[in-house]
């Protein structure tokens, strides 16, 4: 029986992709596999445990370059996990390790090497963290889900596979007037569908809050503000109330957490995504082939959402604001570029399909499995 250890960070954008390869896995391989994972607590561990996938607990840290009091915890936890790394890898002694990167993937990878245990890397964005830089010395092979990243690795180790998403977001969707529906909007009305991430973004809720009037005037929304924030986007939109009438207060439906189940619905129904540049986020719209805007977050690490989103709508799916360039006047045009001109809207769809890469997972789950029965 082949044995498999996934690590990665413990983060939507870590934990999925290392889910959509193993399930591939248990589908391409010819005798069971037993999987393991070794990484820092998450509340996303669940998905593991709903999958018989072991977890093997470890600190995470994170590495800073620049002075940070941070430091002064997360340098001894650092080493802690190093021991932590080479204790569980020598319990499991897996054939293989595929690491997605992000806090605590680095010792996982430096066990393997001191134990000779070839390792897979998958590199999501376009600008790579500095944990898969370092892992790509030491990894057997290195995918990568944008061209650009390929500059930081060697060549002779990478191929270039796009990004895994979750199965799930693949199968039953719904046709587009139904989704709508379903979700109680008029089909016939053109549907902006606004996500933040699992957690929702402050800046993209206040801004849809502040500007709902005009934004209801072009298009129904439907706006997922994140669990922890609901009652503040609420306080947001209570002062709008007396501006915006009823025929337009009921194009708007807040929601703060998406299920995978609502995900698909909200995605087949949407018209235009309004979103953050996370790797995960652009291919999962990638794969509804929807028209987005993105607002890349400012501070994320190596700017990577920034280069993420431009090398998107430098592909021709997208539209990009900057944080502090995001005016109503501005945004509301593009939206009805993209929504009143059919051919720039076609071009969008089309470039979307042309990026997303269905094949992701299994071309990555060939890899392991090769590796693997060396």
């Amino acid at each position: 029986m082949m044995r498999i250890t996934l690590t990665g960070g413990g983060t939507g954008g870590h934990i999925y992709p290392l889910l959509a390869v193993a399930d591939t896995i248990k589908t391409l391989a010819k005798a069971p596999v037993d999987f393991s994972y070794i990484g820092p607590h998450s509340p996303l561990n669940k998905e593991f445990t709903d999958r018989a996938i072991r977890i093997r607990s470890i600190l995470s840290s994170k590495i800073r370059r620049y002075a940070d009091i941070r430091n002064m915890f997360d340098i001894p936890k650092f080493f802690v996990s190093i021991f932590q790394s080479l204790f569980w890898l020598y319990i499991e002694m897996p054939d293989v390790v595929f690491s997605k990167g992000g806090p605590g993937a680095f010792t996982v990878v430096l066990a393997a090497w001191f134990y000779r245990i070839p390792v897979v890397i998958h590199e999501s964005d376009a600008v790579p963290g500095l944990t898969n830089r370092l892992s790509g010395y030491l990894a057997a092979k290195i995918a990568l889900a944008f061209s650009s990243a390929a500059e930081s690795f060697p060549k002779r180790k990478i191929a270039f596979t796009g990004n895994p998403i979750r199965a799930a977001l693949l199968e039953d969707r719904p046709e587009q007037m139904t989704a709508k529906k379903n979700l109680g909007f008029n089909s016939e009305l053109p549907l902006l569908v606004v996500v933040g991430g699992s957690q929702g973004s402050m800046k993209i809720n206040t801004f849809i809050a502040e500007h709902l009037k005009e934004i209801l005037s072009v298009t129904q929304v439907y706006h997922q503000v994140g669990a922890t924030n609901a009652r503040v986007v609420q306080d947001f939109l209570t002062p709008a109330l007396a501006t915006i009438d009823a025929a337009l207060w009921v194009r708007y439906k807040m929601i703060p957490y998406l299920e995978l189940s609502e995900t698909v619905k909200a995605f087949s129904a949407a018209d235009v995504i309004l979103s953050r540049a996370g790797s995960g986020a652009i291919y999962e719209i990638a794969s509804f082939r929807k028209p987005a805007i993105l607002i890349p977050l400012t501070g994320s690490a190596n700017d990577h959402q920034r280069a993420n989103a431009y090398a998107y709508s430098l592909a021709g799916a997208a539209a990009v604001f900057e944080e502090n360039n995001l005016g109503i006047h501005l945004f509301t045009a593009k939206l009805k570029e993209i929504l009143e001109k059919p051919e720039r809207r076609q071009k969008m769809i089309d470039a979307a399909k042309h990026f997303f890469t269905p094949e992701a997972a299994e071309i990555i789950a060939k890899e392991v499995l090769l590796l693997g029965w060396r």
